[in-house]
């Protein structure tokens, strides 16, 4: 792959541009989750100034942009220490959020995303990478074929989420395999 491949750590002055990308991303991608396509629930709760400066406050959180060259095409925030079953938060990385403008899907970039939280994981000595990912779509695809097994069901915390649309599954990425 030829392409330039940036993460930029969130500060906040580019608050505006992760909000932005990150709202539009989540929207080409999830609206089908929601009642009339209005996701302003997820939206309230992950997209805004108040959201962002209380997730920068916390030591346990990385936000960042993710750039293709010089353009913000997606965004990714992990927990460095989140346990999960017999996993301790020592051991585990939870990766939050990762979402991508959908003109930038396919180019190889989600699996430079993988390697860059792996490559992360790896310098903290976790043992695991997990994450919650939709149980229809082509996600679930995407992580399994790049080493991640399904460990549990989860589902859509959000009650006015449509509920033919909010089973996930918990997948978990060993790391060192």
């Amino acid at each position: 792959m030829t392409h330039i491949i940036h993460f930029e750590p969130l500060t906040p002055e580019k608050h505006p541009i992760y909000i932005s990308v990150g709202t539009k991303a989540y929207n080409q991608h999830y609206l089908h989750l929601w009642p009339d396509g209005n996701s302003s629930t997820y939206i309230q709760n992950s997209f805004t100034n108040e959201v962002l400066a209380k997730e920068a406050m916390d030591t346990n959180t990385r936000l960042f942009i993710i750039h293709l060259k010089k353009s913000p095409v997606g965004i990714l925030k992990f927990t460095l220490n989140e346990g999960l079953g017999p996993y301790s938060e020592e051991d585990a990385l939870y990766v939050d959020k990762i979402y991508m403008l959908k003109e930038a899907t396919g180019m190889g970039i989600g699996k430079k995303i993988l390697q860059f939280i792996s490559l992360r994981a790896k310098e903290m000595d976790k043992k695991i990478v997990w994450l919650d990912t939709m149980q229809k779509g082509a996600a679930l695809n995407f992580y399994l074929k790049n080493g991640f097994e399904i460990y549990a069901e989860t589902e859509v915390p959000f009650e006015n989420a449509i509920e033919s649309e909010k089973p996930m599954y918990v997948v978990v990425k060993v790391l060192g395999r």
